[in-house]
């Protein structure tokens, strides 16, 4: 019953795959379009945030665009199986979702900037699925790294709701929660829509067509 249902449901931890040991992602860390590493260390001053918006692929492009953002890589987080493969994360049995790493200079780019980029670059209204990709590796999700990106990510949620409603959208069904494991995509993945690698590739990641407030982060932060 549950493998019927799993493109729809969360796997409680005792149900999600076993996962293994060693990492999945075996390559070359060097960023095809910055040219930075994207496994670390990463210079002193940086900061790390991690955003799920549908198909990784054209998320991860999205980001790498941002002036002030250091690298990104894709992978698998707020799941429960240790270095899950695609496949895996793709049978909605591991509880993860395809995310981005974004590993940004404050100093260049505000947080705020990435959660912009995040509530255009897809529609966070639609569950367990992004247009036509269907299942809950595809659920909109923000995986904060500090207090200061929680308090922002909610205060940017809530401003954007009344947006979305205005426009005729629904509800908003982004998970934010803390950031846990962020295990890396298989090495194909990596900056998968970069010249060097798919010059004319497509990836389907649309946004609402609205714009989000930007600026609002909360006074304690």
């Amino acid at each position: 019953m549950f493998l019927g249902r799993h493109k729809a449901t969360l796997p409680t931890p005792d149900q999600a795959l076993a996962g293994r040991d060693r990492p999945v992602f075996q390559g070359d860390s060097r960023h095809t379009v910055l040219g930075t590493s994207f496994t670390g260390p990463f210079p002193a001053g940086l900061e790390t945030a991690v955003f799920g918006l549908g198909c990784f692929w054209g998320a991860e492009r999205a980001f790498w665009q941002v002036p002030g953002v250091h690298t990104t890589a894709v992978g698998y987080a707020g799941g429960s199986t240790p270095n899950p493969t695609y496949e895996e994360t793709c049978s909605g049995l591991t509880g993860h979702t395809e995310a981005v790493l974004v590993v940004f200079d404050p100093a260049k780019v505000s947080y705020e900037r990435l959660l912009q980029v995040f509530w255009e670059g897809h529609d966070p209204t639609q569950g367990m699925r992004q247009g036509n990709d269907v299942g809950t590796q595809y659920r909109s999700a923000i995986y904060t790294t500090t207090e200061a990106q929680a308090k922002a990510a909610a205060a940017s949620r809530d401003a954007f709701t009344g947006v979305l409603a205005a426009g005729g959208f629904g509800p908003i069904t982004t998970e934010i929660a803390p950031a846990g494991p962020f295990y890396l995509a298989e090495e194909y993945h990596q900056q998968y829509l970069s010249d060097a690698k798919n010059p004319h590739g497509y990836c389907g990641l649309g946004g609402t067509g609205l714009s989000c407030p930007v600026g609002i982060a909360t006074a304690e932060s």
